[in-house]
């Protein structure tokens, strides 16, 4: 399944749209803080790895906290999570799907270039999302989930500082 499900690359005539990706290729050591509406935060480690997948038609990751190394040392269980992310050319946008086994959710996006980074916008049961991507360099870069109850303004939800994996 993997040889057909990764890619080495982007397809070149997606280079250019799916470029935006390029910076997140690979392997991430995460520091996870999970807000609480009342604004406490609790903190775990995770991580996150990046990968062209079908045909270079698309970037694939896979996210889970507390990492592997925390829950073989006796860490909680946690999230583990696909999302798939592509071009749409009649959208002008790309497309993203977050898989969330542990919860059920499965979470359609939008995305587009934002503020030096990426927002994702999304819903899931009446809740506005967005996922924003920022700060991207070749060995850092930040993440943050924010939510809006119907009504409400967004607030951050959960916060990823993430480090070049080993």
């Amino acid at each position: 399944m993997l040889e057909v499900f990764t890619a080495a690359a982007p397809r070149p005539e997606l280079a250019e749209r799916l470029g935006i990706f390029a910076p997140l290729i690979g392997s991430w050591d995460l520091r996870v803080e999970d807000v609480a509406p009342d604004g406490a935060v609790e903190v775990s480690d995770g991580e996150w790895h990046f990968g062209w997948a079908l045909d270079g038609r698309a970037l694939a990751d896979v996210w889970l906290s507390p990492s592997r190394a925390a829950r073989a040392a006796g860490e909680r269980d946690g999230e583990w999570g696909l999302s798939l992310r592509f071009w749409d050319e009649q959208l002008g946008a790309y497309r993203s799907t977050w898989h969330g086994p542990l919860r059920g959710w499965v979470i359609p996006f939008s995305a587009r270039p934002a503020h030096g980074g990426l927002e994702l916008a999304g819903e899931r049961d009446g809740v506005r999302l967005r996922w924003i991507f920022s700060d991207v360099t070749p060995t850092s870069f930040r993440w943050r989930a924010e939510e809006a109850e119907p009504g409400a303004e967004f607030r951050v939800r959960q916060r990823f500082s993430a480090t070049r994996g080993q």
